[in-house]
């Protein structure tokens, strides 16, 4: 598997604690912030910003910050435009962010749930590496939830992109572990999660067809085998890998009778 999240810096202020005592933000399927369980109404200004400082994990310059958020804007008026929305996030009485002379961070008190998303992927694509991390538990519903997919900033779609590939790959790499330590239906759950949001990608199905093989259930193999080779020929116009096809050849003559 690749690991696509090792050249990424983790993300988070050094030091926080991320077990969220009280405030917590949701980047998951949507903007939400929550305090002691209770929503928390921003105007759009201040959830951008909150989301911005949440994404980069780290204090980040003012007018860095400035610049991004209102790149349409005068240089002057982006900033007076970041301290107006840092005052609504003060207004709404709750430690946020943290300001220092010229940078901006979110407050280490608040609990991001994208930061414990990542670091579920960290541990799921070590433990395709390395035996002594585990065991896991799957509790993997973070890692296949869209980031805030009602916006548009470009800087979103970036970071959406990357929580998609990185969760995708957690994901496998935990049904691969699964797999080996003969947990299958938890495995081909993994699997057919994955199959779901990437239709097209092989490894996934490859994944699927040996839990499948593994289990003995050799007909639901070849569904799978089948399934994934029309979608391949129909969309991509390719066979499946030889990786695929060393999976089914053993069971050839079940193939054309199936």
């Amino acid at each position: 598997m690749v690991t696509v999240s090792a050249q990424r810096p983790q993300r988070g202020i050094p030091g926080s604690d991320h077990t969220g005592a009280g405030i917590k933000l949701r980047l998951l399927g949507g903007f939400e912030l929550l305090s002691d369980g209770v929503a928390v109404t921003l105007p759009m200004s201040a959830q951008r910003l909150m989301v911005f400082l949440a994404l980069r994990g780290r204090p980040v310059g003012r007018l860095h910050v400035a610049g991004v958020l209102w790149a349409d804007s005068p240089e002057q008026r982006a900033v007076a435009n970041l301290r107006c929305a840092v005052w609504r996030l003060h207004r709404a009485g709750l430690r946020l962010v943290s300001t220092e002379p010229g940078q901006i961070g979110l407050h280490p008190s608040v609990d991001v749930d994208l930061h414990r998303a990542e670091d579920m992927a960290r541990r799921f694509l070590r433990a395709a590496v390395d035996p002594a991390v585990g065991p896991l538990d799957p509790d993997w519903e973070l890692l296949a939830a869209e980031l805030l997919p009602d916006w548009t900033d470009d800087w979103v779609l970036v970071e959406r992109e990357y929580h998609r590939q990185m969760g995708i790959e957690a994901l496998e790499n935990l049904a691969e572990r699964l797999l080996q330590e003969g947990r299958t239906k938890s495995a081909l759950e993994l699997a057919f999660a994955i199959v779901a949001q990437e239709p097209l990608r092989e490894s996934a199905h490859r994944v699927a067809v040996r839990i499948f093989l593994n289990e003995g259930n050799t007909y639901n193999a070849l569904r799978q085998y089948r399934l994934y080779e029309s979608l391949a020929r129909r969309h991509l116009g390719v066979a499946p890998s030889e990786l695929m096809e060393r999976l089914v050849n053993p069971l050839q003559g079940a193939v054309g009778a199936a």
